[in-house]
């Protein structure tokens, strides 16, 4: 059994758990969208100058966090499969809505995985933003950020949705379509930052 074949079950907890990262990733993507709002030069070059920000721990800490929260969600999901025989991707969706357990799985698993996800919006909302805009601790970004999404659940769950959408989108277009939406969120998450911090 070839290792590409034992990680076909992990194809979509891979994808869908690149929302959990997302907001590290697309920090280089931020600090231009927060040059460009300042009125600053925003060309490409200074997606770096965040290794410069004042709150470079900080983020690195975040990152670490966050990481580790996408290493356990695909324990979760590594674990819920165990024992399957894994083939192709087609065999294993098929399985999934063929095999006694497979509803059980696809249910368990979309509320599982919505948990991983309202922790990583409470942890990342605004924090990424904050920390680029101002020195701060970790704690207190993630105390900010869960205060946002907890006063303003709505908005907060829209928000998600959206991201969960660009995502599928970008999954279902061989992640071509991530190049598009990755700059777009990340560009959002500045101004939804600015505007929380404003109320």
């Amino acid at each position: 059994m070839s290792i590409s074949n034992d990680l076909v079950p992990l194809v979509f907890p891979l994808l869908s758990g690149f929302a959990l990262i997302g907001p590290f990733a697309g920090l280089g993507l931020c600090e231009i969208s927060r040059r460009r709002e300042l009125g600053l030069d925003a060309s490409w070059r200074h997606a770096l100058d965040v290794l410069d920000a004042r709150s470079i721990r900080s983020i690195l800490v975040l990152g670490v966090i966050l990481f580790v929260l996408f290493l356990a969600w695909l324990w979760s999901a590594a674990w819920a499969f165990d024992g399957d025989e894994p083939g192709t991707i087609a065999e294993s969706v098929t399985d999934v809505f063929t095999i006694p357990n497979g509803w059980l799985l696809i249910v368990v698993g979309r509320i599982v995985g919505f948990g991983f996800a309202v922790i990583a919006l409470m942890l990342s909302a605004v924090s990424f933003p904050l920390l680029l805009d101002k020195h701060a601790d970790v704690g207190t970004a993630v105390a900010i950020s869960t205060r946002a999404v907890l006063k303003n659940p709505v908005t907060m769950a829209v928000w998600g949705l959206i991201i969960a959408l660009a995502l599928g989108i970008g999954a279902l277009t061989a992640i071509v379509g991530l190049a598009v939406f990755i700059p777009v969120v990340a560009h959002a998450s500045g101004h939804l930052y600015r505007r929380v911090m404003r109320a």
